[in-house]
């Protein structure tokens, strides 16, 4: 065998002139596990087994827990209640008091007459697009386990995410981007952990992006190689594809050495292309403006970007900082929180319909849970004892869908009288799984992955597919 004098880390130490730049911060993924190596190209477009009616995902992530009865799910029931016990034990993670109605005023819209709160006043106005689930139900009223559910299928182990097992079954349709990508402006409960590959091969897992920063260089960082021109770049990087391959003839089933060589290439490629994708000046006056200013208005423009130029699934984060978890002041805080994002949400629907890109886009928006009908009570290291926010509630809440074959001006399932839980047709969130992957065009028992010798699959041994979703 042919060697070297030297290890190849010390090897690339040594000649390095800057090669490290190439690379993203966190595309080096550490978390895939001892299963085989994927094919050359692990990331190139596939069919789906079935008939897809969506070929990207945009997850709008409101993080913290959103308010189902201030947003989507009016409950005229709580005004005759106000200030009074309900007639019902509320199981919740803390002691809540009484009745506790919205002070936001609810209206009918569209063709539809779906009735939406005041605070979505732009996006009520596309809701003959939206399909509006209102009973949906988790496991327990935590946020880390919940958001785990809600991202990964599982509360408690480590699973992978639903981006990546995606992109593990569809490949992207943009090799100079990132198969899925992950927008959040700073680090939510359990982290990199809600968009992890778990025991997929790591090259599957979400590339993090910190939408706080603005500047090209700084939102995706080491994009750009100052020192090196392409051509000695592309040599430098096919040289170190030739150590790589040496180094893999002998590790052929180690997907973390996989992952990081398909993360070289694509840090290379990226750089013609990523700086592109994100800079959303280049869009016209007339889009921004329909956008609208502010983070969420930028993160959200950037996923419309993303999906438009091939990127399997796109998440954006809402809630970074002043999360949707109003323990306190929630009428204050769910109308500043709504008008972060509203008129950008609205956008990006009848953006992604003019484009012609609604039909084959899936948009998802909701939390991990939603919140109490009764005010929460002064509790030391929950609240500041204000008497005016809800506690966590994962008996019902709402998640809305858009595009992606969901059924257009449509309100499923409902929660009981006073919207404590979910009463009717009751979505379990591996139930709102197993129809997003056949709206992806897969069947979520047969969707496997052997690890353990076990075949996994994203929804464990539950979930069934809610067909009255679909159009």
């Amino acid at each position: 065998m042919e060697m070297t004098p030297f290890s190849r880390r010390e090897w690339l130490s040594r000649a390095g002139v800057g090669f490290g730049a190439l690379a993203l911060h966190g595309m080096m993924a550490e978390q895939a596990s001892a299963a085989p190596a994927a094919a050359i190209n692990p990331l190139a477009p596939k069919l789906a087994p079935l008939i897809a009616k969506a070929k990207h995902v945009i997850h709008i992530f409101a993080n913290g827990g959103p308010s189902h009865i201030d947003t989507f799910d009016p409950k005229p029931e709580l005004e005759k209640w106000a200030g009074k016990e309900l007639p019902k034990n509320l199981r919740t993670e803390r002691k809540t008091g009484a009745a506790f109605p919205s002070q936001y005023k609810f209206q009918k819209y569209g063709q539809s007459g779906i009735e939406v709160s005041e605070i979505f006043s732009n996006l009520a106005k596309c809701v003959d697009e939206m399909c509006i689930i209102r009973s949906m139900h988790a496991d327990v009223p935590n946020h880390e386990p919940s958001l785990l559910l809600m991202n990964c299928g599982d509360a408690r182990q480590i699973r992978p995410s639903l981006g990546s097992w995606l992109t593990y079954g569809l490949g992207t349709e943009n090799q100079n981007l990132p198969a899925f990508v992950s927008m959040c402006p700073g680090y939510p409960i359990q982290e990199s952990q809600n968009w992890q590959a778990g025991f997929l091969p790591g090259v599957f897992q979400g590339t993090y992006v910190n939408t706080r920063n603005t500047e090209i260089d700084k939102l995706i960082e080491n994009i750009r190689n100052d020192r090196q021109t392409p051509t000695a770049q592309r040599q430098q990087l096919d040289l170190v594809a030739k150590l790589n391959s040496k180094h893999q003839a002998a590790r052929s089933d180690d997907p973390q050495l996989e992952a990081r060589i398909q993360s070289f290439e694509l840090a290379y490629r990226m750089q013609m292309e990523a700086a592109e994708a994100f800079d959303v000046s280049r869009e016209s006056k007339q889009v921004l403006d329909m956008y609208g200013p502010g983070l969420q208005a930028r993160q959200i423009l950037i996923a419309r970007r993303l999906v438009e130029r091939g990127v399997r699934f796109v998440q954006v984060w809402h809630g970074d900082g002043q999360p949707w978890d109003n323990h306190d002041d929630i009428f204050v805080n769910h109308r500043n929180l709504a008008r972060e994002c509203d008129q950008a949400l609205a956008a990006l629907i009848m953006d992604l319909k003019q484009r012609g890109l609604l039909d084959e886009t899936l948009i998802i928006w909701g939390g991990e849970f939603g919140r109490t009908p009764t005010v929460e009570l002064p509790k030391k290291g929950s609240n500041a004892g204000k008497i005016n926010g809800r506690d966590h509630n994962h008996w019902g809440y709402t998640t809305w869908l858009a595009g992606g074959g969901v059924k257009k001006g449509y309100v499923h399932g409902a929660t009981d009288e006073f919207g404590f839980e979910a009463a009717e047709n009751k979505v379990h969130v591996h139930d709102l799984h197993a129809t997003l992957l056949q709206l992806l065009g897969f069947d979520h028992t047969k969707f496997t992955y052997r690890y353990a010798g076990r075949d996994y699959r994203l929804t464990d041994v539950h979930g069934r597919v809610v067909k009255e979703l679909m159009s």
